[in-house]
C-alpha cells in the first residue's frame, strides 16, 4: 500500500478517536504507533514508543514549562491577579464599560506573568464577575470580556503554546517570546476597542463604574504588585539579554514570585501544595500530548504526508499568501474541535514544512499566527474552553449568553491576524532588534 494512503488513513483514523473522547495524547499515540508499525514491523514500533517517551520525559528543554507553569500557579494562587484587577480597575473603571475594559488589562498584564488561557480566565472570572454585577453589566458582556480576554495568557510572554511550538520546531523559545509582546498588545488594545464600541453603541450593556482618587490608585500598587512587576522584568529582561536559558528564567521567575508572595504572606501551606500539585498535573499532560505527538509526528514523517502537502501547495496555482489564507482557515476549523495545545502538536509536523519550507514564511511570525489562530479555538464553540471556564465561575449564566457575545472578540483576534499578516514585522520586529 501507498504510505501517503497509509498516512491519510492514520489522519482520519485519530479524528475519528478524538470524536470519541479518547484523550488526544493516548490517540495520536496509538494511530502513530500502529502506523509505525506498519510501514517498519511492531518490534521497531515499540521501540519508537520507548525513545519518544524517554526522549520527553527525560529532556532538560522541556523543563521550561514546569518553571513557567509554576510561575502561573504561584501568581494565580496568592492572589496576584486580584491586585491586578483592582489597579486596573481604579485607573478606568469610570469609562463607559470601564471594568470591561479593565478586565482586558489585567488579563494582559496577568497574563504576563501567568502564561496559561484558563488560569487567566478562572483569575479574573472569580474577580471581574461580582463587580460587573454588581454595577449591573449585561451577562453576555461581562463573561465574554473575561473568557476572550484569557486568550491574552497564551500571547503575551510566558507562553506554554510558545514554548511547545518552539520545541516542536527547534525555535529559539526566547525570539518566540519577543514576537508575541507587540502581537498581544495590539490584541489587548483592539479588545479595549471592541468593549467601547460596544458600550458606546448600548450604553446599558457597561455602565461606568466609579472614578478612584490618586490616593485610592497609589495604593492600589502596594501588596507586593510591583515587586511582582520587578519579578517578571528580570526573568523576561534576563531571557531576552542572554543571561538565562528560558529554563533558568522560568527558575528565576517562579523563585521571585515565590519570595515575593511569602513576604507579603499572600501564599498559605495549602495554596503553596495546590500549585505544586497543578503544576504537576499539568505538566504531566503536556508531556504526555508531546510524547504522543512526537510518535504521531515519526509516522508523518515517515509515510511522508509533510512532503506530499509541500508538493501539493507548491503546486497550486496561488500566491503564497492565498495558500497561508487556507491554512489559517484549516486552523480556525480545526480549532473549534481540539483543544489549543493538542491542535499545535497535531498540525504543526504537518504545516510548518508547507509554510516555512515552500512558502519561504519566518518561523517565528508563523509561530505567532499559529498561536492566535489556535487561541481563537478557546473562546468558539463547541469546544470553547474558557467560555466553559467562565460558565464555571458563573453557573447561572447560559453558555449561550457567553458565546452570543464573543463575536465583537472574535472579531478583534480575526482583524489582529489580518493586521500582522500584513505587517508581519510586528512580529519578528523585537527579536531582530534585540538579538541581532
Amino acid at each position: 500500500m501507498d504510505t501517503v494512503v497509509v498516512g491519510l488513513v492514520g489522519v482520519i483514523l485519530l479524528l475519528g478517536l478524538i470524536a470519541l473522547n479518547i484523550p488526544i495524547a493516548f490517540a495520536m499515540a496509538l494511530v502513530g504507533f500502529t502506523g509505525f508499525s506498519v510501514l517498519t514491523s511492531v518490534t521497531v514500533g515499540f521501540n519508537m514508543v520507548a525513545k519518544e517517551i524517554f526522549n520527553t520525559f527525560s529532556s532538560y528543554n522541556l523543563s521550561v514549562i514546569i518553571m513557567f507553569t509554576w510561575m502561573g500557579f504561584l501568581a494565580y494562587y496568592s492572589g496576584i491577579g486580584t491586585s491586578l484587577y483592582i489597579l486596573a480597575y481604579r485607573l478606568i473603571g469610570h469609562w463607559p464599560g470601564g471594568l470591561a475594559v479593565a478586565t482586558q488589562v489585567a488579563c494582559g498584564i496577568f497574563g504576563a506573568i501567568c502564561g496559561s488561557n484558563t488560569a487567566t480566565a478562572a483569575t479574573m472570572g472569580a474577580i471581574a464577575l461580582p463587580e460587573m454585577k454588581k454595577y449591573k453589566y449585561d451577562a453576555s458582556l461581562s463573561t465574554a470580556s473575561i473568557a476572550a480576554g484569557g486568550v491574552l495568557g497564551v500571547l503575551i510572554p510566558p507562553s506554554v503554546i510558545f514554548i511547545v511550538y518552539g520545541i516542536a520546531t527547534e525555535q529559539s523559545i526566547g525570539r518566540l517570546f519577543m514576537a508575541g509582546i507587540i502581537p498581544g498588545i495590539l490584541l489587548m488594545f483592539l479588545y479595549i476597542a471592541a468593549v467601547i464600541l460596544v458600550t458606546l453603541r448600548k450604553p446599558e450593556l457597561g455602565p461606568a463604574g466609579p472614578k478612584a482618587s490618586w490616593k485610592e490608585r497609589i495604593e492600589a500598587t502596594r501588596g507586593g504588585l510591583l515587586e511582582v512587576i520587578v519579578v517578571f522584568a528580570i526573568s523576561m529582561g534576563g531571557l531576552f539579554a542572554g543571561w538565562f536559558t528560558p529554563t533558568e528564567s522560568g527558575a528565576v521567575g517562579s523563585a521571585g514570585v515565590l519570595a515575593v508572595a511569602l513576604i507579603e504572606k499572600r501564599l498559605t501551606r495549602e495554596s503553596f501544595k495546590k500549585s505544586l500539585l497543578d503544576t504537576t498535573r499539568i505538566t504531566a499532560m503536556i508531556m504526555l500530548l508531546i510524547a504522543g505527538a512526537m510518535m504521531f509526528g515519526r509516522f508523518m514523517a515517515i509515510c511522508r504526508i509533510p512532503f506530499a502537502v509541500a508538493t501539493w501547495a507548491g503546486a497550486l496555482a496561488l500566491p503564497p499568501f492565498v495558500v497561508l489564507l487556507i491554512i489559517v482557515f484549516i486552523y480556525l476549523i480545526l480549532g473549534c474541535f481540539i483543544d489549543a495545545l493538542a491542535l499545535v502538536l497535531l498540525t504543526v509536523p504537518i504545516f510548518y514544512p508547507v509554510v516555512v519550507g515552500t512558502l519561504g514564511y519566518d518561523p517565528i511570525w508563523f509561530g505567532v499566527i499559529v498561536v492566535l489562530v489556535v487561541a481563537m479555538g478557546v473562546i468558539t464553540p463547541p469546544v470553547g474552553m474558557n467560555v466553559y471556564v467562565i460558565k464555571g465561575v458563573a453557573p447561572d449564566v447560559p453558555l449561550e449568553t457567553i458565546f452570543k457575545g464573543i463575536w465583537p472578540f472574535l472579531g478583534a483576534v480575526i482583524i489582529c491576524i489580518l493586521i500582522l499578516m500584513a505587517f508581519p514585522q510586528l512580529a519578528t520586529f523585537l527579536p531582530d532588534l534585540l538579538i541581532n
